[in-house]
């Protein structure tokens, strides 16, 4: 019988030998990474995770992000590096966590003083092109092409997008309506497809191997929508969950536009040479205006929402559809977006590892054989750290811990999951019958944040005024 199990691995191993040899992997494939703002979990029209009922919703709809689900793998397990906006952007462009590259809007990490996706994709392969269209985020110092990229919009951040002072209201969101009309271009999700399309083109035109990433302005707030998209949502009735008919339409228009760019990808028939991955940048919002607040929370099933390291903070949309792919196929892996950069590298034929500060593991294999990427990267630890709201989290293998800390710097409450039975945290906290675990995880997340000289909380970070 051991006989036997020992030649079934080796086959396996054998068969996966081959799957990373084929000339898809070890080529010089195309990448396209769409990154949305504030998007949740559970904020598709298709399940994120087929055995949680309620990781859909019957009010959305996104049909082209079900289409691009559907044609390859979901990660049912995927993180953002952070819970909000710049930290995550920071950490996908570097490979790094935010511990290491700052978990705030402001961080002494210049990127263009490190590795970055395009210059390890250059590295890979020179021939590449890389391409940044929207939002590039508050306060990332370098500019895009200082972080090599050759195309970009500039140092966009969330005004670009739509902020009520951009949209005519003084002061915050609670000043303005709850959402705004515009009959043309509503969050630039057209013209932000537009080049992105555009771009794509030009490179299939010359054959060159290129990589654009298209991070849409919206889900952020505010709200933007145009007239007839509103009045679907509004004749469909009451949302299932706490966000309004517009916010609905801000979503259906961000999947149209992601729509044309899958279109694009198959009318120039390049979909066999090009991959195209999907993630956002932190969890939904866990108020929209103009949700009524009676309805199920925005993030439901998850636990929190933005800014917070609950569930609802960082497990985000993640799948990927490309060459070799098996369509419809599901992984639990343990997946976050500073895996992007290792990952990309290794998809353009780059060997070895990228560079000495990635915290990232490329998951290539768990694309091509989901079961066989799973059984490989259980033992990793993905690790969260927000000083400025005296949280830190780390998920290993199905358990997650969550620590709180005091301003002084001492760990004031842990709290211990077991997220891969259950994504919902709220009332289901394991810690107690599961010390042994929740001791080694505190171990070794605290030993990471010591050797990655992570910012520790300090009390005056209550004062500093909320990242928006």
């Amino acid at each position: 019988m051991l006989d036997e199990i020992s030649n079934m691995k080796l086959f396996h191993l054998s068969l996966l030998f081959v799957i990373l040899s084929s000339s898809s992997l070890k080529g010089s494939p195309n990448i396209v990474l769409i990154l949305t703002d504030d998007h949740g979990w559970s904020q598709l029209s298709e399940y994120m995770d087929p055995g949680v009922e309620s990781s859909r919703s019957d009010y959305l709809e996104t049909p082209n992000l079900a289409r691009l689900m559907n044609a390859g793998v979901r990660f049912t397990n995927g993180y953002s590096p952070a819970p909000h906006c710049t930290p995550t952007r920071r950490s996908i462009l570097c490979g790094t966590s935010a511990a290491r590259s700052g978990s705030e809007f402001k961080s002494p990490w210049i990127p263009a003083d490190h590795l970055t996706i395009p210059k390890a994709l250059k590295q890979a392969n020179p021939d590449y092109r890389c391409a940044h269209f929207g939002k590039w985020g508050e306060q990332m110092i370098s500019t895009p092409e200082e972080a090599g990229y050759d195309e970009s919009d500039g140092e966009t951040g969330n005004n670009t997008g739509g902020m009520p002072k951009t949209l005519g209201v003084k002061g915050s969101h609670g000043d303005g309506p709850p959402h705004f009309i515009d009959n043309e271009d509503p969050k630039r999700t057209r013209s932000m497809s537009d080049r992105t399309i555009s771009f794509i083109k030009e490179n299939v035109e010359t054959g060159t191997p290129f990589y654009v990433q298209a991070s849409y302005y919206a889900q952020h707030l505010s709200v933007v929508c145009q007239e007839d998209t509103l009045k679907k949502y509004e004749e469909k009735g009451t949302p299932d969950r706490a966000y309004p008919p517009a916010w609905a339409a801000m979503l259906e228009e961000l999947d149209k536009g992601i729509g044309r760019i899958l279109d694009t990808i198959d009318d120039l028939e390049i979909a066999g040479e090009t991959y195209v991955f999907f993630t956002a940048d932190n969890g939904g919002r866990g108020t929209v205006p103009g949700g009524d607040e009676s309805l199920s929370a925005p993030n439901a099933p998850l636990t929190g929402a933005k800014h917070s390291l609950f569930e609802g903070g960082i497990r985000v949309p993640f799948f990927a559809r490309g060459p070799e792919i098996p369509a419809s196929s599901l992984s639990t892996i343990p997946v976050v977006g500073y895996d992007f950069l290792p990952t990309f590298f290794e998809l353009a034929g780059g060997e070895g590892t990228p560079g000495d500060e990635i915290d990232g593991v490329s998951f290539a294999r768990a694309l091509v054989e989901p079961s066989l990427g799973t059984l490989a990267d259980t033992e990793r630890a993905l690790v969260f750290h927000r000083p400025g709201k005296y949280e830190s989290a780390i998920r290993k293998g199905e358990y997650k811990l969550r620590l709180t800390w005091q301003g002084n710097g001492v760990i004031r409450e842990r709290e211990l999951y077991h997220v891969a039975g259950n994504p919902t945290e709220e009332g289901n906290n394991v810690i107690q019958a599961n010390q042994e675990i929740a001791t080694a995880l505190e171990k070794e997340l605290v030993a990471y944040l010591e050797s990655v000289d992570a910012e520790k909380p300090k009390k005056n970070l209550r004062n500093r005024k909320k990242s928006l």
